[in-house]
C-alpha cells in the first residue's frame, strides 16, 4: 500500500508540473504569436466597460492566464492608461476568457498527447521560421497539458476507493460551503484555477465525485484565482489594490448569487449534459462557462458600483498621472496652426515633466532599491515613449499646414526637444536596469560611490527640471543656468571617473561595482546633454549645439 500512496502522490505532483508547464508554455507561444501587443489590446480596445469585457476575454484567451491578464490590468491602471472602471470590465472579461482551458480539456484527446508533443516538437527544433517556432510552441504546450492531465487522472484514480475521500465528498454535497472553501484552498496553494479545474474534471470524469459536489468546488476555485492579483498588489499603489479588490469581490459576489440558486443551477447543467450528450469533463466546462458568462451579465451593470465599493473599502489618493496625451485635438490643425503649435507645446511640457518625475524615481530606487520606484519610473518612460509618438505624429500633421517663420522655426525647435526628452527616458531607463543588475547580483558600491552619485543625480534632476521649466516660460535666464549647470555635470562626470580609477587602484572598489558607477555617471551626463539641448532651443539658434 505504501508503494501505491507513493505512486500517487508522484503521478499527482508531477502531472500537475507537466500540466501547469503546458499551459505555460502554451500561452506564451500564443503572446509571441500575438506580437506582443497585448498592453496595446488592453489600452486601444478598453474605450468604456463592454470594450472592456471583450479586451478581457481576448488577452486572456492569448496567454492562458486570467491572473496575468489582471496583472497587466494593474499595471496599467497604475500606470494610468487605465480606469478603475475599465479594469474591471476586463477583469470580468478574463474570467471569461480562462473558461476557454475547461474546454479545450473536455475535447478529451488525452490519447493523442504524445503525437501532439512530437509534432511541436518537430517545429521548434526543425525549423528556423520564427512564426513556425511559436506555433511549435504552442502545440508542444497543448500536448504537454495533456500528458499532465492523463498522468494526473492515473494518480487521482485510487481517490475514489479511499473511504476518507468518498466521506469529503459526500460532505460536499450536503454542505456546499465546504466544497467552495476546499476550491478556494487548492487554488491558492496551485495558483492556477485552470489546473485544479482540470482536477476536478478529471475525478469527476473518473466518478470519484458527483456533480453536486463538484460545483462548490469549481466556484471556489474561481475565488482561488483571485489570490494572485491579491499578491501582485501588496505594496502596489492604491490603484492596483482597489483592482485586485476588485477581482475577488466579483468573484465572491458571482459564488454567493449561484450558491443561493444551486439547485436550478444544477439542474440546468444536468439537462445540457443530457441534451448535448457531453462527456463529464465537458460538463464541468460548460458550467464553469454558464457560471463565468452569467456572473459578467449579472454584475455588468452594477460596475459603477463595484467600483465605489473599492473605494470606500481602500481609500487614499494614488498619485496617478494622466499619461495619455490631452491637449492634441487634431481639429486645431485645420482651424487654427498657431493654436495646434500651442496645444503641442503645452504636451512637450507635459511630457518633460514626465522626464523629471521620471529621474527623480529612478534615484530613488537606486538609494532604497524599493521596488516601487523601479515600477512608477519604467510607467513613466512608458508614458514618455507613448507621448513621443504621439506629439511627433500630431507635428508632422501639423507640418503641412502653413506656418509663419516663426512658427516654423518653434515647430522644428518641438520635434527636436520632443526627441531630447524621450532620450531622457531612455537614459533613465539604462540606469534602472543598472540598479536592477546591481541588486541581483549583490554588487556593493562604497560610501563614497554612493555619495557621489547621489550629488550628481541631484544636479541632473535639477538641471532638467530648469531645462523643462525654461522651454514652458520662455525664460533665458533659465536656459542660461541649464547651460551653465551642464558644464558642472560635464566636469563632475570627469573627476568621479578620477575617483573611481583611484579607488579601483586602492582595492576597494570591484570591477562590477565599477561597472556599474561608470555607467550610471556616463548616463547622467548624456541626460545633462539633452537639457542642454532643450535649453539651447530656447536661447535660440546661434548658441551651438551639444
Amino acid at each position: 500500500m505504501e508503494i501505491d500512496v507513493q505512486r500517487t502522490i508522484f503521478e499527482f505532483i508531477g502531472g500537475l508540473g507537466i500540466f501547469l508547464f503546458g499551459i505555460k508554455y502554451m500561452g506564451d507561444g500564443l503572446q509571441k504569436s500575438a506580437g506582443d501587443k497585448l498592453r496595446d489590446i488592453l489600452d486601444r480596445m478598453t474605450t468604456n466597460p463592454f470594450m472592456g469585457v471583450l479586451a478581457g476575454i481576448l488577452v486572456t484567451v492569448l496567454i492562458q492566464s486570467s491572473s496575468g491578464t489582471t496583472a497587466l490590468t494593474v499595471g496599467l491602471v497604475s500606470a494610468g492608461f487605465m480606469s478603475l472602471r475599465q479594469a474591471v470590465g476586463v477583469i470580468m472579461g478574463a474570467n471569461v476568457g480562462t473558461t476557454v482551458t475547461a474546454f479545450i480539456i473536455g475535447i478529451k484527446i488525452t490519447d493523442y498527447a504524445l503525437p501532439i508533443i512530437a509534432a511541436g516538437a518537430i517545429l521548434l527544433f526543425f525549423f528556423k521560421a520564427k512564426k513556425l517556432q511559436y506555433l511549435g510552441q504552442i502545440v508542444f504546450g497543448f500536448g504537454a497539458l495533456f500528458l499532465g492531465l492523463k498522468i494526473m487522472g492515473d494518480g487521482l484514480k485510487p481517490l475514489a476507493g479511499l473511504q476518507a475521500f468518498y466521506d469529503l465528498t459526500v460532505s460536499m454535497s450536503e454542505q456546499p460551503i465546504l466544497g467552495v472553501v476546499v476550491g478556494t484552498i487548492f487554488t491558492v496553494i496551485v495558483q492556477s484555477s485552470s489546473a485544479t479545474i482540470g482536477i476536478l474534471q478529471e475525478l469527476y470524469g473518473q466518478g470519484a465525485i458527483d456533480l453536486k459536489a463538484a460545483l462548490p468546488v469549481l466556484f471556489g476555485d474561481n475565488i482561488g484565482t483571485t489570490i494572485t492579483a491579491v499578491l501582485a498588489s501588496l505594496g502596489a499603489s492604491v490603484a492596483a489594490r482597489r483592482a485586485a479588490l476588485a477581482h475577488v469581490l466579483f468573484n465572491i459576489i458571482g459564488t454567493i448569487i449561484v450558491l443561493i440558486i444551486l439547485g436550478p443551477f444544477r439542474a440546468l447543467i444536468e439537462i445540457i449534459q443530457s441534451s448535448l450528450g457531453l462527456n463529464p469533463e465537458m460538463t464541468i466546462a460548460f458550467a464553469h462557462g454558464i457560471f463565468n458568462v452569467s456572473n459578467v451579465i449579472i454584475q455588468f451593470p452594477f460596475i459603477a458600483l463595484l467600483v465605489l465599493m473599492v473605494t470606500k473599502i481602500i481609500p487614499g489618493e494614488d498619485r496617478i498621472f494622466e499619461y495619455k496625451a490631452k491637449h492634441l485635438d487634431p481639429i486645431f490643425i485645420e482651424q487654427s496652426p498657431s493654436l495646434a503649435l500651442g496645444q503641442a507645446k503645452e504636451e512637450v511640457v507635459r511630457m518633460g515633466n514626465f522626464a523629471v518625475v521620471g529621474l527623480e524615481e529612478t534615484k530613488a530606487y537606486l538609494i532604497s532599491s524599493s521596488q516601487k520606484h523601479s515600477d512608477s519610473a519604467f510607467q513613466l518612460e512608458d508614458a514618455i515613449n507613448n507621448l513621443d509618438r504621439k506629439i511627433t505624429d500630431y507635428l508632422i500633421q501639423l507640418s503641412s499646414s502653413s506656418l509663419s517663420a516663426h512658427e516654423s522655426e518653434e515647430h522644428s525647435m518641438l520635434m527636436d526637444t520632443v526627441r531630447d526628452i524621450e532620450r531622457i527616458g531612455d537614459h533613465f531607463e539604462n540606469i534602472l536596469e543598472l540598479v536592477d543588475y546591481q541588486i541581483s547580483n549583490k554588487v556593493s558600491l562604497t560610501e563614497n560611490a554612493e555619495q557621489d552619485l547621489n550629488e550628481m543625480f541631484t544636479l541632473t534632476i535639477s538641471t532638467v527640471k530648469e531645462a523643462v521649466e525654461a522651454l514652458n516660460t520662455g525664460n533665458l535666464e533659465l536656459a542660461k543656468d541649464v547651460m551653465l549647470k551642464e558644464e558642472k555635470i560635464d566636469k563632475m562626470e570627469r573627476s568621479l571617473r578620477k575617483k573611481h580609477i583611484l579607488r579601483l587602484n586602492e582595492g576597494v572598489c570591484t570591477g562590477q561595482a565599477g561597472i556599474v558607477f561608470v555607467d550610471i555617471v556616463s548616463n547622467l551626463e548624456r541626460i545633462g546633454d539633452h537639457a542642454v539641448n532643450i535649453a539651447e532651443a530656447v536661447l535660440g539658434e546661434d548658441h551651438g549645439t551639444y
